[in-house]
């Protein structure tokens, strides 16, 4: 590693060391209430800072004469002011003014400079800590829903959303869009197991914003990416403490609290500073089911402020625990939440009574932990070195070690007998399976009604170890017009991925009791064991790459190349049916467990990625760019397959090219970007997981090409003072131009992506009462790539209400807020069953699962 910093030091070269001048001051708004989170730079160079929860800033600079400070925060115009620095310190205070622009913030984002929207080659969205903390949390999907080109899904509850951008195709998730946490991605290995980013991350009131870039260009730097980047960027102290608590209560016995604490550590004149942050939930809902979720996390870091740099330790703890919703049959046609037995909507199949599920293996007594749902425990730690050698020359580094233990129980979507997910009536059910009768009784004795419906589930239990270490390592080199940065990415991952699929029968109710087959179950186990995958994955990555961002009078210019190899190893355990115990029920003598043979195998693959793009300023409010990028992906190796020999079938990059071309204005009170894109995604790696005959799954692999075609707009217009009108609408064509295994398949749509998303919102703010009402449209779009199931367009509605009143003079405040997610209680469906995918039919009953339910949220924050 030595070596390795010090040859990007030969290569970029020393700068001479000036006396150092410190620039400090307050920023303050036009009232006199500090901003926290604005960003002061040395306009012209990369040196810079951000204002603290006070409005307090201080940062150093070996640069001489006069030069010009230019402050900016998003929803406030940009302050420029000139200053001499002569080598000692020099005091700026700042005064902002609200303004409609959204354009000038300044991004941290996939970027080496610092540098604002309006100047960048790339669309960009920033969500800032005030948006954030206004947002309904209670997964990631509520607040990626409304960012520009995403369509995002959070009907499975608080974790596992599913976010697909622009067109791109994918299983959902994060698979083309990693999820960052301070510029360290949250898994660097896409792939070891189907757990998504957001499973070992929430979000809390101790993050400061979110930045989302999108397109090619931000596969540069870190860990790289296809699509874009979601990064989120902690609140760190500064030099003084604050303090915010807020809590909340909501529909289906929801509690919550959360917390953020900063400040200096040993006096006004401290270098250290700290940063702390959490929340503890309870909560039985959104959809009850009687598993509850429970859990917490703690995050926190502490930054040592160096006189050429600062080094930031940071870290997280999670132990939470979420259930997970997948689609249910639904009535055939209209798609509406079915009625049970006892007359009753069916909001959930998932129930309690499963919890006790245990029987016999080979390696001892089996118990399901599908009562914890998804949990996960564990964290990392991250440590954040910045050193400027001179104000020329500057390196950022960050290690991060990562640990989780986690598992990923989930109901599914039925029985899976003979491919199906079916309800059934109690002669239908018989005559599935070969059985010549029984008394169908509930598991206390009780008969079941003649007439009443069944429905058999499989629960999966998976356990899901990860242990991740990775480094990002930047060098920056400023010379005239060009800020060149050379740097390298590393990382070691490894993961379990252990899975048991049991079959249990039940009523068709919601929340449902299990019910006893005579003859053939036990307990309503119908089958223990109905398929077995046990799998060790581990990923090794190194990247190097190279940029140069040049500034000139009018023109941004961005050029770079990313050159990575990444090898896994996989090693899968064959499976046995095994007779553990002699019960009399046959389809219980046996159970399909582990045979302690494995098959073992490498790949290996290298690739490379070259980005360009441009920004011309036509005048200070209008900027035209475009960008182009050559990309690649490395598939799933979870989807990698083996012969007898070791030899997989193949491991090759998909390759992706992407090119956007567009507009930015901003001036006064309005500002607003316009973009068309174009996508060309080639040997793309499909991996689904189909019902097979008897419960079981059989992954479904296939090799696509894609392209998409699409226009972007957003635009904020803050049309009378405190009312804004804010909004997003995208536009695309996309279409199955290759498939390997189904060429039928070739010219379709693909699959759970719509032609059209649009969002709206109007926001009311005059630092006493807020109020903001969201309105969010997602198009039709095709559930399978047969496109033989369209799925109706989507809306959902939030709104948000909040009082102010100061508690002292010195900043402190109590905010007493409300929120109604789903405010309209739309029923749309997100998706159909992925594991029925391309034979799902439309019958008496449809398997989807619709969105989540109305749901209303209190809640008082108090500042201090």
């Amino acid at each position: 590693m030595k070596n390795l910093i010090f040859a990007f030091v030969c290569i970029l070269g020393f700068s001479s060391v000036s006396a150092q001048t410190e620039i400090k001051g307050v920023v303050n708004d036009d009232s006199g209430i500090p901003v926290a989170g604005a960003n002061i730079i040395i306009k012209g160079t990369t040196a810079g800072t951000i204002s603290d929860f006070d409005g307090n800033y201080s940062l150093n600079s070996g640069l001489t004469g006069t030069q010009t400070i230019r402050v900016t925060y998003i929803g406030y115009g940009v302050v420029e002011k000139q200053v001499t620095l002569n080598g000692g310190t020099v005091q700026v205070d700042i005064v902002m003014i609200e303004s409609g622009e959204q354009l000038d913030e300044i991004l941290l984002t996939a970027t080496s400079t610092t540098r604002s929207q309006k100047e960048s080659p790339l669309s960009v969205t920033s969500l800032g800590a005030k948006q954030l903390a206004k947002a309904n949390t209670s997964s990631q999907a509520d607040i990626l829903i409304g960012v520009p080109g995403i369509t995002a899904e959070g009907g499975g509850g608080e974790v596992a959303s599913n976010v697909f951008v622009r067109g791109l195709p994918s299983g959902g998730q994060y698979q083309y869009t990693p999820l960052q946490i301070d510029g360290m991605p949250v898994l660097s290995t896409f792939g070891l197991n189907s757990s998504a980013h957001d499973v070992y991350f929430r979000n809390d009131i101790g993050i400061k914003n979110l930045e989302f870039v999108r397109g090619g260009s931000s596969i540069l730097y870190g860990v790289g990416s296809v699509a874009g980047i979601i990064n989120y960027n902690s609140i760190t102290g500064g030099v003084n403490q604050k303090t915010t608590i807020r809590t909340e209560v909501a529909t289906n016995s929801r509690y919550k609290a959360d917390f953020v604490t900063s400040g200096p550590l040993g006096g006004e004149d401290s270098n250290t500073f700290y940063a702390l942050s959490g929340f503890y939930r309870y909560d039985d809902g959104p959809i009850k089911t009687g598993l509850p979720t429970e859990g917490f996390q703690l995050r926190g870091n502490l930054k040592q402020v160096t006189k050429n740099g600062s080094i930031t330790f940071s870290g997280q703890f999670i132990d939470d625990k979420v259930q997970f919703f997948l689609p249910y049959p639904l009535e055939g046609g209209s798609r509406d939440r079915p009625t049970g037995n006892d007359g009753n909507t069916i909001y959930t199949l998932q129930t309690a009574a499963a919890s006790n599920i245990s029987y016999r293996t080979p390696d001892g007594v089996y118990e399901s932990p599908i009562e914890d749902g998804v949990a996960t425990k564990g964290g990392f730690f991250l440590t954040h070195f910045k050193h400027n050698f001179s104000d020329n020359l500057k390196m950022d580094a960050k290690l991060r070690y990562s640990k989780y233990a986690h598992q990923f129980n989930l109901f599914l979507d039925g029985s899976g007998v003979s491919g199906a997910n079916v309800v059934e009536t109690q002669t239908e059910y018989l005559a599935a399976r070969g059985l010549t009768g029984g008394d169908f009784t509930y598991l206390n004795g009780q008969p079941l009604a003649a007439n009443a419906l069944l429905f058999e589930n499989r629960i999966l239990d998976r356990t899901r170890p990860l242990s991740e270490t990775m480094a990002d390592i930047k060098l920056t080199r400023t010379a005239g017009d060009h800020t060149i940065t050379g740097g390298t990415f590393i990382s070691r991952s490894s993961a379990g991925d252990f899975n048991v699929i049991t079959n249990y029968l039940g009523e068709y109710n919601n929340r449902p009791d299990l019910v006893e087959l005579s003859g053939y179950s036990i307990n309503g186990v119908t089958n223990r064991g109905t398929a077995y995958t046990n799998r060790n994955i581990s990923s090794n990555k190194i990247a190097l790459f190279l940029a140069d961002e040049i500034k000139l009078d009018r023109w941004n210019l961005d050029f770079g190349v990313r050159y990575e190899r990444a090898s896994g190893d996989i090693e899968s355990e064959g499976s046995t049916s095994y007779a553990v115990d002699n019960t009399g029920i046959a389809n219980l003598d046996n159970v399909t467990w582990g045979n302690g043979s494995w098959t073992r195998g490498h790949v290996s693959a290298d690739d490379f990625a070259v980005a360009l793009a441009g920004l011309y300023k036509v005048s200070d409010a209008f900027s035209a760019y475009g960008n182009f990028s050559r990309g690649y992906f490395f598939p799933e190796l979870r989807g990698t397959k083996f012969d007898g020999f070791g030899n997989p079938s193949s491991y090759d990059t998909e390759k992706i090219i992407q090119g956007e071309a567009g507009v930015k204005y901003g001036k006064n009170n309005f500002s607003g970007t316009g973009a068309f894109y174009a996508i060309n995604l080639n040997d793309r790696r499909v991996v689904n997981f189909i019902n097979a005959p008897g419960g079981g799954f059989i992954e479904d692999v296939d090799t696509q090409d894609t392209k998409t075609f699409g226009f972007e707009g957003t635009y904020n217009w803050r049309f009378v003072q405190d009312f804004s009108l804010n909004g997003s609408l995208t536009i695309q064509s996309h279409e199955i131009t290759k498939s390997t295994a189904n060429p039928q398949f070739e010219g379709n749509k693909i699959s759970r992506q719509p032609n059209f998303i649009n969002a709206i919102g109007i926001d009311y703010d005059n630092a006493v009462l807020d109020a903001g009402f969201n309105y969010n449209y997602t198009g039709k779009k095709y559930t399978n790539d047969s496109n033989t199931i369209e799925l109706d367009a989507i809306s959902i509605a939030n709104l948000n209400l909040g009082y102010t009143f100061k508690t002292d003079e010195d900043g402190g405040s109590v905010r007493l807020g409300a929120q109604v997610y789903n405010l309209f209680n739309s029923e749309g469906i997100t998706e159909g069953s992925p594991r029925l995918n391309n034979t799902q039919t439309e019958e008496a009953y449809f398997v989807g699962r619709p969105i989540l339910p109305t749901r209303v949220f209190l809640n008082a924050t108090f500042t201090f």
